[in-house]
């Protein structure tokens, strides 16, 4: 397996030049969020949600509020605010990111890659509706359906089955106050037992929210979009609930889709040590889809679908609802709690080369100790705690006929899944600006399908794992604004019931597959300065058993497991103002911003008798997301954008057929006064250049074979929001 070379040499060297620092340019310590910073604005007085929020609610009692206007000057412990969840990463030695709702709620924010595109490492790119192909570090690249490697969670909900399989219909990125992004075994309070780690969408909570946020979205395509929430507290209470409704023809014949989204959260504070919150999520999702073309077909007549998907009406369809409850505890001034339950109730319709019936229930609870004090005149933090994820699949499917009739039943089974997730981690400070940090997660996990139609065979079956996942690492607070950190940690992935799952006949057995484990050498650097922010790592991953399409039988990818596979790459992000004070001076100048975000992947098997040391397909080795804006105090920003592939990439193992590099230009122009309305038009493809945004893979690729998702075309949004 290749080690890194020249530029990882380079990007250390860069990292580790010294900076003179001024006084004047300290700030308070905080996590680099690696995406836009928020417009520069006048100084004005900052709405509740801005103000600082406290780790737990203060001993003296508050003053009740008179009226649900009035809202708490601090956050909540069960829902953080923007500030909490930064002070939360900064503690983690390796990469992760929050990304604020300023970065994404005044702009056409569609599908996840419209809100991640500014965190590098994480591949985001749209297939249909609000489906997203999405990997980090190289997760689950050889699943062609759904998502896996990646664990999605809602206010600390799984939004993964039990089983790991993933969707993204439900993620409604107008619902969320930050997205926290956890980058491989940095995701140890989720139990890190995925190469991807994983990503969290907080909701607000009352005491953060403004009382009426609504806002109206139109544009290319036939998309619109309403939107309304409010927020408010009462004494002891408070509330936020939300809800969407959004349309769209689509830019592909046959990807229309209609769909309506709701959260809500209510929150108690029983005495000043204690807070409880209930939250609420329902959705209901209608959406055709399109389908893969070949690559002709994909760069000549890019609007085109696949004829199957249309004759036979492929759809994806989704109601479901969620409910849990968190309880935040503080139970001296050096230890606190929380724990909760959760339940899922998911009814997925989804007629495509047969008429998938599946109804998903999920439950289960969690619990979680931080513990903070000095030891020997050192500081110490301590966090342990305990998932439990176990959820059951009604699994039924029948022939699909023309029109997505349901037709007679072909298979049924009944699929059930245990996971119980214990962890420990413990920051030693041995002097105050530097810790090292040791960990651990213990995962058991059960995958158990029952049979109920035998008349192909019986494919029942069980499989048990027990992994061990350790983490060691350092943080290094050089200065307020400026953090190195190194780790070393193993993650470990159990295989989810849609591996082994081939059709018309399973070719391998799901008990067969075998859990994917990898350990990780991590570094970078992380800083935020009035001027540049900057955002920065390097990994090199060795893993063995990987989940990979090795070969394929009835047109279908079989995942089975690689022996050896390694993944390495460098994350880098960085803002800087290029220009200030053109046009406006004093204490908050005008500024040209640059952002850049850039992603190098080389992901590789290792000596594989089949495949050599080629590369794995499924995503580029380059991709650059980068935007130019001007921002007035005022609130007024305009700017252009590219998003640039340089560098075709493969879309088999055998590395015989890839897709096509491109760039897109975009532009934007919007104001925002930070307090009462915003205005935003964005244009996307200016060029109108056709360009594969995504892929599915397969062991060896064919002429004229079925795996590309065509991007969208030329397209211009609007929208206005108003809050108070």
């Amino acid at each position: 397996m290749p080690r890194p070379g020249g530029i990882w040499l380079l990007a250390i060297t860069a990292a580790a030049t010294p900076t003179v620092i001024h006084a004047q340019d300290l700030l308070p310590p905080v996590v680099v969020q690696a995406t836009r910073p928020a417009p520069v604005r006048a100084a004005k007085p900052a709405p509740a949600r801005a103000r600082p929020a406290r780790a737990a609610p203060a001993r003296t009692q508050a003053p009740a509020p008179t009226a649900l206007t009035v809202r708490a000057s601090g956050g909540s412990p069960t829902a953080p605010t923007v500030a909490a969840a930064e002070r939360e990463l900064r503690r983690i030695p390796g990469s992760a990111a929050v990304v604020a709702d300023t970065e994404f709620k005044n702009t056409p924010a569609q599908t996840l890659k419209d809100a991640l595109d500014f965190v590098a490492g994480v591949f985001a790119q749209p297939k249909w509706g609000e489906d997203t192909r999405l990997s980090i570090r190289g997760s689950g690249l050889s699943r062609n359906f759904h998502l896996r490697g990646v664990q999605l969670y809602m206010d600390g909900i799984p939004i993964n089955t039990a089983d790991g399989y993933g969707d993204f219909q439900e993620i409604d990125p107008t619902a969320y106050r930050h997205i926290d992004v956890y980058k491989g075994a940095n995701a140890l309070r989720f139990g890190a037992n995925s190469l991807g780690g994983a990503i969290n969408f907080v909701t607000p909570s009352g005491r953060d929210a403004n009382l009426f946020d609504g806002r109206i979205d139109g544009g290319g395509f036939g998309w619109r979009r309403l939107q309304a929430s409010s927020g408010g507290v009462n004494g002891p209470l408070d509330y936020f609930v939300t809800g969407s409704w959004e349309a769209q023809q689509g830019f592909r014949d046959h990807s229309f889709g209609e769909l309506a989204r709701g959260s809500a959260n209510v929150g108690y504070q029983i005495n000043p040590d204690v807070e409880t919150r209930f939250y609420f999520n329902a959705n209901t999702i209608r959406q055709r889809i399109p389908g893969s073309v070949d690559k002709d077909t994909a760069l000549t007549d890019p609007q085109k679908a696949a004829a199957i998907n249309a004759t036979n009406d492929w759809q994806r369809n989704i109601d479901s609802v969620r409910i849990a409850n968190k309880t935040a505890v503080r139970l001296s001034d050096t230890t606190r709690i929380e724990f909760g339950l959760f339940g899922l109730d998911r009814h997925l319709m989804h007629p495509i080369f047969q008429w998938l019936d599946y109804r998903y229930q999920d439950h289960g609870g969690f619990a979680r100790v931080t513990d903070e004090r000095t030891i020997g005149d050192h500081a110490n933090r301590l966090i342990a705690g305990v998932n439990v994820l176990d959820g059951t699949i009604d699994n039924k499917q029948y022939a699909n006929t023309p029109g997505a009739i349901k037709g007679p039943l072909l298979s049924s089974s009944l699929d059930s899944s245990t996971n119980t997730s214990a962890y420990v981690e413990d920051s030693f400070y041995v002097i105050p600006n530097l810790a090292l940090v040791a960990g651990t997660n213990f995962l058991h996990a059960t995958r158990d399908r029952r049979d109920r139609f035998l008349t192909d065979g019986d494919q029942s079956g069980r499989t048990e794992f027990d992994l061990f996942s350790p983490k060691v690492g350092a943080l290094w607070d050089v200065d307020p604004t400026w953090q190195v950190f190194a780790n070393v940690s193993r993650s470990a992935e159990v295989p989810s019931f849609g591996e082994g799952s081939s059709f018309p006949a399973p070719t391998i057995p799901f008990t067969s597959i075998k859990a994917q484990t990898a350990t990780t050498y991590e570094i970078g650097t992380r800083g935020r300065r009035p001027d540049y922010t900057w955002d920065l790592s390097l990994y090199h991953a060795d893993i063995r058993n990987e989940l990979q399409c090795i070969y394929a039988s009835f047109g279908n990818c079989n995942v089975i497991n690689a022996d050896k596979t390694g993944h390495q790459g460098v994350e880098a992000a960085f803002g800087v103002a290029i220009f200030k004070g053109l046009f406006a001076g004093g204490g908050e100048p005008d500024r040209v911003w640059l952002n850049v975000a850039y992603t190098f992947n080389d992901f590789r098997f290792a000596n594989d008798p089949t495949f050599g040391d080629n590369q794995l397909p499924g995503a580029p080795r380059h991709f650059v997301r980068a935007e130019l804006l001007y921002k007035h105090p005022s609130g007024f920003y305009f700017g252009p954008n590219i998003e640039w592939v340089p560098v075709a990439y493969f879309v088999d193992s055998a590395n015989t057929l890839t897709t096509e590099p491109y760039a897109l230009i975009g532009a934007k122009v919007g104001y925002d006064d930070g307090r009462r309305y915003a205005i935003y038009i964005e244009a996307r493809n200016l060029l109108n250049k056709a360009y594969i945004a995504s892929t599915s893979i397969i062991d060896r690729a064919t002429p004229g074979i079925a795996l590309f998702e065509p991007g969208g075309g030329r397209a211009v949004y609007a929208g206005m929001r108003a809050r108070w």
